[in-house]
């Protein structure tokens, strides 16, 4: 497995004064992603920097407070989460693997409660990930 890229996330119930505060930061929104997992009000935008750095704000109401995780991009979904899985860490949505058109991914958190989101972006020539 080979990690693809690798940087904070802010998941949030209301993502705009965050996404605003980056921009101001001098972050610009590279990706937007709607309707996440079938929920109408999950959204994420990937933001950049000139200097490289990236920054993900995920909206969702499932949250109880605003927290920072760390987003994985990984090469190899399985093998990554279940590595993970065999190092105790926990998908805090049961079983469930989030599958958009573009990605397929999980929240883990570690037995010392910090988490992850590891995911598998899917390239075009890769097909669209299950639905």
């Amino acid at each position: 497995m080979k990690i693809t890229a690798f940087n904070p996330m802010i998941m949030t119930k209301n993502g705009d004064p965050l996404i605003k505060l980056f921009e101001e930061l001098g972050f610009a929104v590279i990706h937007k992603k709607e309707n996440i997992d079938g929920v109408e009000t999950n959204r994420s935008a990937r933001m950049k920097n000139p200097d490289g750095f990236y920054i993900d704000v995920s909206e969702t109401q499932s949250v109880p407070q605003e927290t920072t995780l760390i987003r994985i991009n990984v090469d190899n979904f399985d093998e990554a989460y279940d590595m993970l899985k065999d190092k105790g860490f926990v998908n805090v949505n049961g079983d469930h693997i989030i599958k958009t058109d573009s990605s397929k991914s999980a929240i883990m958190v570690s037995p010392s409660g910090f988490a992850v989101d590891v995911i598998k972006h899917i390239k075009k020539e890769e097909g669209t990930a299950e639905k």
